[in-house]
């Protein structure tokens, strides 16, 4: 077991860095849309070309 381990380490390090990245950004994307960043359906203000804006869609009159 120990073997396979030694033998195997960089994948594993590697793969544990990976999944906590991933996890991060998960973590990140979903505060975002609860505190409202995000527009509708779209990857970001940035990615929808304006069109939620045209129709009210993405930031709320404050």
């Amino acid at each position: 077991m120990l073997a396979f381990l030694y033998g195997n380490l960089g994948t594993i390090v590697v793969a544990l860095a990976v999944i906590g990245l991933a996890a991060l950004a998960v973590r990140s994307m979903r505060r975002d849309r609860k505190q409202g960043k995000t527009c509708g359906g779209c990857s970001g203000c940035g990615g929808c070309g304006g069109s939620c804006h045209e129709h009210g869609a993405c930031h709320s009159e404050k």
